[in-house]
């Protein structure tokens, strides 16, 4: 059986998560202001937003980052909203990340 690739927070998962959701989700950002989710740090990412976590360590489908970024929720609420949408690639390592148990690494 062939290993899966083993993602790394910080030179993989921080760098896609600058890429792609910092621009609204900082202090004072129009994702913030409207879930109160900031990603400028791992401590805040796994804080989620107002109304909870949005990584559920070990568990992709469970996570609604994951869902969001993965297209796997309505068109409408894709992640990120109204740009680009990651890569299979890209989603993959966040898949990956979160089902190995989404540590600070």
């Amino acid at each position: 059986m062939p290993l899966r690739h083993r993602s790394v927070f910080k030179s993989e998962i921080k760098p896609l998560v600058d890429k792609y959701c910092t621009e609204c989700h900082v202090q004072g950002g129009a994702g913030t202001e409207a879930s109160g989710f900031l990603t400028d740090n791992y401590h805040n990412l796994m804080k989620g937003t107002r109304l909870g976590s949005v990584v559920v360590a070990g568990d992709p489908l469970s996570s609604s980052f994951y869902r969001l970024v993965a297209g796997k929720v309505a068109p409408s609420i894709r992640m990120p909203h109204g740009k680009e949408a990651l890569s299979a690639i890209e989603i993959s390592m966040i898949e990956n990340w979160i089902a190995q148990g989404a540590e600070n690494n």
